[in-house]
This record gives structure tokens, sequence and C-alpha cells, in this order.
């Protein structure tokens, strides 16, 4: 009898070794599956599925149901390490006795972390796409195939946490989808995969629906009208003398715009007259104005603009007063950033300093400080650099002036009656926790 038992051991040896090394395979399979699927891009799934890529349809299936997914994969990982664990075990427990326990639990521990948890879960995050596309028909064999008892273990956790008071299915987000797209770019832009332009035009983008057109718009103080009374030729060389195409045309009150003059009807009624300008009827050539609420949105303002197939509005408060107005290319910085031509003035209300302080004119939108500046100063409350001062002083500042919040130091330089027209913005130095 002894003698047949030893004769029987090594067959049975070999026989656990080939079921562990078969469970460890298995387990590398599950963590691998359970990281790549995790990781995986969803849009370029989308993109391959479009192609007609079928393993991409069951990847995206997959994701559908995500709480199933990596519920099959930790139930099979679960299943597979604990037979290896048993079957080693047995094995050990039947050579070295009693001790056996401790060697197959410090064996075991190796072997299952180095080749089924950390070099599979290493390989999967490198090539999340590729190892996807390989293990998708298996992993949704898996998942079909253990769904009997995901939907048992669901239902007593479920029943568990009911207990507790707590309730799970209602899945509450605690970012927008343009939340979570917005701070993915920041984190590629700060890990060096996304140029800081591509970033700023890709916050921009998402921006256009959560902006209003007051946001971007000229504002009225700063609008180059002319006054239609004027003669003719004095209205040509108002035109001339201004870098834009569109100039708003005013009756009576600077405020009471008649009509938009674009430099190209002009110079189409000037070539018709041989360039005599007496002979110019400005209002046949003017174009009636086009307002827009104070309410509307930038990306409602861009497919307007699409469709009307026009590039200039005025801007009006709920009682008709022009606060301003607002072009397409307005809207398009918003993207892009800013838009110079060969028109535009070198200053824009801005000059860095030496110290990385900033010399900015009142009237600078806080949005364009930050993207000029990589800041994140707080626009919500207040459109412009001045009007930011004013809302957190709660009054209007005198010159000479200081304010320190949100991290930096605002000095107000000059003051015109109830317009602070220059400030100095410093960042405040970070404190460093010893």
């Amino acid at each position: 009898m002894h003698g047949t038992g030893v004769d029987a051991l090594p067959v049975d040896l070999w026989l656990a070794i080939l079921i562990v090394t078969i469970c460890i395979l298995l387990s590398a399979f599950f963590a691998a599956s359970e990281t790549a699927m995790t990781a995986a891009s969803r849009a370029r799934m989308h993109g391959l599925a479009k192609a007609g890529d079928e393993r991409a349809e069951t990847v995206i299936r997959l994701h559908g149901d995500r709480a199933r997914l990596i519920g099959a994969m930790l139930l099979g990982n679960t299943i597979v390490n604990i037979g290896a664990s048993a079957f080693m075990t047995n094995v050990l427990t039947g050579i070295f006795g009693d001790a056996g326990v401790l060697y197959a639990t410090v064996l075991m521990t190796v072997l299952l972390l180095i080749f089924a948890e950390v070099m599979p879960k290493t390989l999967a995050i490198g090539f999340p796409d590729s190892v996807s596309l390989v293990v998708a028909r298996t992993v949704s064999f898996f998942v079909v195939v253990f769904s009997p008892i995901l939907f048992a273990v669901d239902a007593i956790v479920g029943g568990v946490l009911r207990l507790f008071g707590l309730r799970i299915g209602e899945h509450t987000s605690l970012l927008t989808a343009q939340e979570e797209l917005r701070s993915t770019v920041d984190l590629l832009h700060k890990e060096g995969s996304v140029e800081r332009a591509h970033r700023d035009m890709f916050g921009g983008l998402l921006e256009l629906n959560a902006l209003t057109v007051t946001d971007v718009m000229v504002h009225r103080t700063k609008m180059r009208t002319i006054d239609a009374h004027l003669q003719p030729r004095d209205i040509v060389r108002e035109v001339l003398a201004s870098a834009f195409t569109r100039l708003p045309l005013w009756s009576e009150q600077p405020e009471n715009i008649t009509g938009i003059l674009h430099t190209k009807d002009l110079l189409r009624a000037l070539a018709a007259v041989n360039g005599d300008a007496n002979k110019l009827t400005i209002h046949e050539i003017s174009t009636p104005p086009w307002y827009i609420p104070e309410t509307t949105t930038l990306q409602e303002q861009l497919q307007a603009f699409l469709s009307r197939k026009t590039h200039f509005a005025l801007v009006v408060d709920e009682y008709g007063s022009v606060l301003g107005l607002v072009t397409l290319e307005d809207i398009l910085e918003e993207i892009v950033g800013d838009i110079k031509d060969e028109h535009d003035a070198a200053v824009q209300g801005l000059r860095q300093l030496p110290d990385g302080s900033v010399n900015v004119d009142g009237s600078v939108p806080v949005r364009d400080l930050n993207r000029a500046m990589d800041w994140s100063l707080p626009d919500d409350e207040a459109t412009t650099v001045a009007g930011l001062v004013i809302h957190e002083a709660r009054a209007i500042p005198d010159a000479g002036q200081v304010f320190t919040f949100h991290g930096f130091r605002f000095e107000v330089l000059r003051k015109q009656r109830n317009r602070l027209t220059a400030l100095k913005v410093t960042p405040e130095p970070q404190e460093i926790d010893g």
C-alpha cells in the first residue's frame, strides 16, 4: 500500500501542476480582460464598429452593462484562484504534511501576484483596445454563462444594502458629460498629451451652450457707430477710418440704431455713382439691424448666424435697450482663441510684466485674461476684470486700493468716474506646507 502511494504521487503531482497552471492562465485572462475592457476607448470602438468590426460591436455591447461585465470577470477570477490554491495546498500537504499549507500560501501568493495580476494587467493597461478586441468574444461567453449566478449575487447585495437604507441602481453622475470631457482633456494636457491651444479650443467648444452672447459681445460703450445724418462724404470718411467692415448707423441718439452699413455695399454704391459720395443715399445702402435677446446662448447664436448667412447682431435687454453687438468672429474666438488680422490693434488691453503680473484694462473679459495667462479666475459672476473686482469688493474701489481673492492680488491703477479703467493683477505665491 505504501509503495503504491509513492508510485502514484508523481502522476498526482503533475496533474495538480497542470490544473494549477490552467487556473493561473484563466486568472490572468480574467484580470487582463477586466482591465482592458474598463480602459478601452469607447470612441475608438465606435469607430471600428462603424467600419464593420464585429469584435468592436461586442465590446460596445459589453460596455453597455459594465456592472455585469466586471461581475463576471471577478467571479471567474475568484473561482480559479480558489481552485488553484486548493489544488496546490492538497499537493503540498501530501508531500510536506501540515507545513505544506504554509508553503502553498507563499507559493500561490507569488504565482498569482506576478502571473495572474501584475503581468496581465500591465499588458492590458498598455494595450487596452487591442486586448479588448482579442478577448471580446470569450468574455461575452463567460458573461452569459455566469449570468444566473450574477443575478443571484445582485439580489443578495441589493437586499443587504437595503437593510442599511442604501439603494442601488440610482446612478447619479457628479459630473455632466461636458465636465467629464473637459476634465479628461485637462488631465491629458497636464500629462503632456494635449497641447494648451488644443485644450483651450476643446474647452471653448464645450462651453458654447453654457455661455450667452453677453459674455463675448462688444459693449455699447466700445461700439464704433456713425451718425446717419452726417453728409455722405463724411460717412465714407468714417468708414474708411474704421477697421471694421460693418458699422451701425444711429439717428438722434447713439442707442437708436437705424441700420447696419457694410463696406462692400458702400463700395458698390460708390462705383455705381462714379465715386461721387454726394450722390449716395445712405439709408438705401444700409440693411435693417438684427436684434437678439441677451439670454441667447453662443450655440444658438452660432446656428442662427449660419442659417441667416449673416455675421452681425445687436444684443438687447428685456426692455429693448441695446447692450452691445456680437459677431460670428466673437463666437469663433471662443473656440480657436483671439483672431487677429492686419487691421486689428496690436494692444488688446493686456500687458504682461517681467515679475509675472499683468497690467490690464478694466474692460478686458475675465475669460480672455484666463486664456492669455492660463489662469482660472471665476467668470460666472462678472464678465470683465473690473466687474470681478467690484463684485468681490462689494463696492466701487478707488485708485490705489488693493484686494486679494481667488489667489490673486488686484491693485486699482486708474479710475474714471465709476469705472475701473486699469488694474494690476498679480498671482499670489503658493504656500508650501512644511
